[in-house]
């Protein structure tokens, strides 16, 4: 596909014409992303394993203990990201398979996942459902995820609890899905999750940090499709929102904010933007909307 028309600002109407450019010239290398996979499969596995109290280095069943969260977690990031390649393919749009970023470290043992969109897209239904589809679908494996692994978890004591345990904060999602599953926790106790858990626990995080409606974030590709100039002012208070998010309720949202100056940027408008929604896009962009509040953690670190 290629690229035809491109917007900037929404001031200056819907289409820029600009010159049309060749197809990419590159082939996608296979290899590429299957060696970044692997060393993502090792990196969450190794973190899976120092989360159970092994030393992934000792034996292999050491390290093999890291798998129930690695599984979890490549499976919610990877349909979150094949999702949005699925989505783009329908439409005709130029994607990549997903690159994994392995990180060597805990608390994740990975970056996440990236697509790359080589191409324009064709109108605004195609920008609501590539936008979407990989939150939704992420979403979906990582509250079946959440489920399972709150069945597998203990409560505790809250002296029990070990001396390299954090207290993660809850999205109202995740509170709702603990009472459900584990009941009422009494006081001076808490739950340790298990692996499993973790892993849905970040995956419903990811899920919300994706749609939050900024820049080339899922969220900002479907707020462009509903309504242009709300994503430009949120565009334009992104940074300092994050900033004072950090200030008064947790530090992290400073690294947001520096990532916010690089992907926060004008978004292009689709070739046709005069294309009308329909419903089944409304409602999946009010979906997307719901996910949001209910999966955002204002302060997903307590210390």
């Amino acid at each position: 596909m290629l690229y035809r028309k491109t917007i900037l600002w929404p001031r200056d109407g819907y289409f820029r014409d600009s010159p049309e450019l060749p197809p990419p010239t590159h082939a996608d290398r296979l290899w590429v992303h299957v060696m970044l996979f692997v060393l993502t499969v090792f990196t969450t596995t190794m973190v899976g394993a120092m989360m159970e109290g092994n030393d992934p280095s000792g034996s292999f069943g050491g390290f093999a203990s890291g798998f129930p969260f690695s599984f979890t977690i490549l499976a919610i990031l990877g349909i979150h990201e094949f999702a949005h390649y699925a989505a783009g393919k329908k439409w005709g749009i130029s994607v990549t398979l997903p690159y994994f970023i392995p990180a060597p470290f805990p608390p994740i043992g990975t970056f996440g996942a990236v697509i790359r969109m080589k191409s324009s897209i064709p109108n605004r239904k195609a920008l609501v459902d590539v936008g979407a589809a990989g939150p939704i679908a992420g979403f979906v494996v990582a509250l079946a995820a959440s489920i399972i692994g709150l069945s597998l978890s203990n409560v505790i004591p809250l002296q029990g609890r070990g001396p390299d345990s954090i207290t993660l904060g809850d999205s109202l999602l995740f509170r709702l899905l603990s009472y459900l599953v584990i009941g009422p926790i009494p006081p001076n106790q808490d739950v340790m999750l298990h692996p499993v858990a973790f892993a849905g626990w970040i995956g419903l995080f990811v899920t919300a940090l994706n749609l939050m409606p900024f820049g080339q974030l899922d969220g900002g590709h479907v707020l462009v499709a509903l309504s242009p100039n709300l994503h430009e002012l949120l565009r334009r208070i992104g940074v300092p929102l994050l900033l004072l998010l950090g200030i008064t309720l947790w530090s992290g949202w400073f690294v947001w904010a520096v990532l916010l100056i690089f992907i926060g940027g004008p978004h292009p408008y689709p070739d046709y933007m005069e294309t009308r929604l329909g419903p089944l896009r409304t409602a999946l962009a009010v979906c997307a909307l719901v996910m949001f509040f209910a999966c955002m953690i204002p302060v997903p670190v307590r210390t």
